[in-house]
């Protein structure tokens, strides 16, 4: 491929681990940075705001391929439409998109739901404006990442108590098998909605922040609260789970002792 591949999110938590895949490959990469960054071998930095939505037609330019990783607690459905417009007046020819298992399953209609959970109705959102696109694309959904759950544990034990949501179980993945799999479908033929793809094991999320509290000698007494809600009913009954589609390899055990000595 002679044009470059636009990456997006491409210092996030899954970009950066994008970045030297792809150049591995033998690709060319143009990140979009909301700040200014020098191009430095073989990769591309361009300007751009998906918010707003200034500066995606530039950065669009000349591209085949687009891999959509920026994502953010909020408004991540904004940003896709945003991205799509742009590339679908460019001839865009494959528009590769991660999303977050149970988009299509945890309800998000109260303002209950809509605070705790609105990110997965945003990556639904998301989901639909690439799928309605014209673009040839490909999904992929995957379970949460270590390193959410890693922050989250950091977190909660600031606290003197930590909440814990009652019945909720996750199923964490390394962000870099994520990766991995992103730069396979980026590099190859446009595929729809393929398998998900979650971490090796489910747990309790209380089984996590007691690993986390263990590993770090840290002693907090936990406090599980049934969180109310439709989506929340809909996590405690495993919508947020990959019962099907593939699994990584890297258990949080693993993640675990690596991230606590770096």
């Amino acid at each position: 491929m002679t044009t470059p591949i636009l990456l997006t999110g491409g210092t996030g938590t899954l970009g950066r681990q994008m970045l030297p895949l792809l150049r591995a490959a033998g690709q060319k990469v143009r990140v979009l940075s909301r700040g200014a960054r020098e191009d430095a071998d073989g990769v591309e930095y361009v300007t751009g705001d998906l918010a707003t939505g200034e500066g995606i037609d530039a950065a669009v330019t000349g591209v085949e391929t687009v891999v959509h990783c920026a994502g953010s607690a909020k408004g991540d459905d904004v940003k896709a439409r945003h991205l799509v417009r742009a590339a679908s007046g460019e001839g865009v020819q494959h528009l590769v998109y991660i999303s977050v298992v149970g988009a299509d399953r945890v309800p998000v209609t109260s303002r209950a739901d809509r605070v705790m959970f609105g990110y997965y109705a945003a990556k639904r959102a998301g989901e639909v404006a690439v799928a309605e696109s014209g673009i040839p694309w490909t999904t992929l959904r995957a379970t949460q990442f270590h390193d959410l759950v890693l922050l989250t544990a950091r977190q909660l034990a600031k606290l003197p108590v930590l909440p814990v949501p009652a019945g909720t179980r996750v199923q964490p993945v390394d962000s870099g098998e994520v990766a991995a799999r992103m730069v396979e479908l980026a590099l190859g033929a446009p595929a729809g909605l393929v398998p998900d793809l979650g971490g090796p094991r489910v747990y309790g999320m209380d089984e996590l922040i007691r690993d986390y509290l263990r590993a770090t000698g840290k002693r907090r007494p936990l406090l599980p609260m049934r969180m109310p809600g439709a989506a929340a009913a809909a996590m405690r009954a495993g919508a947020n789970l990959a019962t099907e589609g593939t699994t990584g390899g890297r258990s949080w055990e693993e993640f675990l002792s690596v991230a606590l000595r770096a």
